[in-house]
């Protein structure tokens, strides 16, 4: 190879490098990993089948996000556990999910920030069982399924607990609700624990009936927006924004509920009358809710309290090995400035 044509070679060589490094630095500058919180990606919300985290499909299609100018990504779980590890792995930024299952990560040290309250379960999560079945009592050697773990788990364990009974005198089964409705349907099951949509359908096609419910243990169940820590230390102007569009899809909830129902049936693949059921059996909280819901107090009124007090649960019950400091998983600021504070 003659001295000129090497040097042309080598001078595109290095002007295709140079290309390249520069294409990979302006990648770099768009680009990042969501759980690190960098601005320019989409925040990834996942949300998992219940009534009252379809809101957040009402707060993308009315366009309350861009309203906001802010950048939202869905990500849908059909499997509630599913989204769970989602958010602990750092594949998604923030998750609708219970205080109670948030609890387990934290105690492991994964750094979570719960920044909203979108309702509480009042009727919303039930043992659902065969219509002979007169009492808790009566489950007693019984076949009852639900997921190891989550919240419906709990509300099994408590329920089991405030009529003398423990997990070893049923016969437990440890089955995704996306399963144990099917299970009880069919008469594999004797009771399943549910949340809607998935009890009512139990009711209806597996002509069971509600033995016992969140009603029974009211606070005992706030769903929230849990966020990565890092998120919302690096992105908390979004955070804010995200905020404010949910009480903005609220209140246009208020004024178009059928409208809003129909919509939101339709992403639930059930009938607006259905859905309808689904809402009737939680509390959706305005932001002065939130705000006393993240105020400290001695009730089950309060996320301190609450979170305290299933922590010790779930401790007593070797579901985790720590009792996480909960106080440092809420984050009450944003719910603060929606409401004016």
């Amino acid at each position: 190879m003659n001295r000129k044509r090497r040097k042309t070679l080598i001078s595109v060589v290095m002007a295709l490098m140079l290309t390249m490094v520069a294409s990979a630095a302006l990648a770099g500058c768009g680009k990042s990993d969501s759980a690190d919180g960098s601005s320019g990606e989409p925040i990834k919300i996942a949300l998992s089948p219940w009534p009252g985290w379809f809101f957040w499909y009402l707060v993308e299609e009315k366009g309350f996000f861009e309203k906001h100018g802010v950048n939202v990504e869905l990500k849908w779980f059909p499997v509630y556990s599913d989204s769970l590890q989602a958010l602990s792995t750092g594949k998604v930024d923030a998750n609708s999910q219970t205080l109670s299952d948030t609890l387990a990560p934290a105690s492991k040290d994964i750094k979570l920030k719960a920044v909203l309250v979108n309702d509480n379960s009042n009727g919303g999560d039930a043992i659902v069982s065969k219509t002979e079945i007169g009492s808790i009592q009566d489950l007693k050697g019984k076949t009852v399924a639900t997921e190891l773990g989550t919240v419906d788990h709990l509300l099994l364990l408590t329920a089991l607990e405030q009529n003398g009974l423990k997990e070893s005198d049923i016969n437990y089964v440890n089955m995704t609700v996306n399963d144990a409705g099917p299970a009880f349907i069919s008469g594999k099951t004797d009771a399943s624990v549910l949340w809607e949509p998935f009890q009512t359908t139990a009711v209806k096609e597996g002509k069971g009936k509600v033995l016992f419910s969140s009603k029974d243990t009211p606070g005992l169940i706030p769903d929230l927006l849990v966020f990565r820590q890092s998120v919302v230390e690096k992105r908390s102007d979004d955070v804010q924004k995200i905020i404010d569009a949910w009480f903005d899809a609220l209140a246009y909830f208020k004024d178009h509920e059928q409208e809003a129902i129909e919509m939101m049936a339709k992403k639930a693949e059930t009938t607006p009358e259905d859905f309808k059921l689904g809402l009737d059996s939680i509390k959706l909280f305005s932001a002065q809710d939130n705000v006393e819901a993240f105020a400290k107090k001695d009730d089950l009124t309060s996320l301190s309290y609450t979170g305290t007090k299933t922590a010790e649960f779930l401790k007593k019950l070797d579901m985790i090995s720590d009792v996480p400091n909960v106080d440092a998983i809420l984050e009450p600021k944003f719910v603060q400035k929606a409401a004016g504070g």
